[in-house]
């Protein structure tokens, strides 16, 4: 059974680029420079892995303003960013469908993700926790990037690496594809997407 979606939608961390490590250093930059604890690796994926940054700050019982801060040191953590070998290849291969990135990653950090690694250029829209009041697992930032590529919910693909997007998706009436998370359909790699569609 091959599907036919109106449009694809892409989280960007864990999905499009390996970011891990990246948003692991910077928290634990802000934790220390607020007198924190800092963070085990593990305890971060486990935790805070896939969720808005101010609601993990909330947990951590911390000020929103280390947000901001956070946002700023993980600018400079882009060297810990890299790219998966097939995302060009399969974002490529789906050059046909509309697309757009929908991350909880604030703007100027997505922008320069998608610029540093030359894949801008693949989608109509890029939605991020700035465009909307409540972040992924609430479906809010679904919608609002339907509306902007101008398609109906329902007949969209969303693929994501976590719950959040999971939930998101399933919440705004998507079909979901899980990157090796159970969801409608589960892929272990992004390349066996492409083979999925018409």
């Amino acid at each position: 059974m091959k599907l036919a979606p109106s449009a694809i939608l892409f989280d960007m961390d864990g999905v499009l680029v390996d970011s891990l490590d990246a948003w692991w250093n910077a928290l634990n930059n802000a934790l220390q420079r607020f007198k924190h604890q800092k963070i085990t690796r593990d305890e971060f994926i486990q935790t805070y892995w896939g969720h808005d940054l101010k609601a993990n700050l909330r947990r951590l019982h911390l000020n929103p303003d280390v947000a901001q801060f956070c946002n700023i040191t993980y600018g400079n953590h882009l060297d810990f960013v890299t790219i998966y070998p097939d995302t060009q290849n399969t974002l490529r291969a789906l050059a046909s469908y509309k697309k757009a990135v929908i991350t909880n990653t604030p703007t100027d950090c997505a922008r320069q993700i998608l610029e540093k690694f030359h894949i801008q250029q693949y989608f109509e829209a890029i939605v991020t926790s700035d465009d909307v009041v409540k972040s992924k697992p609430d479906p809010e930032i679904v919608f609002k990037a339907c509306e902007r590529l101008g398609v109906d919910v329902k007949t969209v693909l969303l693929i994501g690496d976590t719950e959040s997007d999971v939930k998101a998706g399933r919440e705004a009436g998507c079909t979901v594809v899980g990157l090796n998370i159970p969801a409608d359909i589960t892929i272990q790699k992004l390349s066996e997407l492409p083979p999925l569609l018409h």
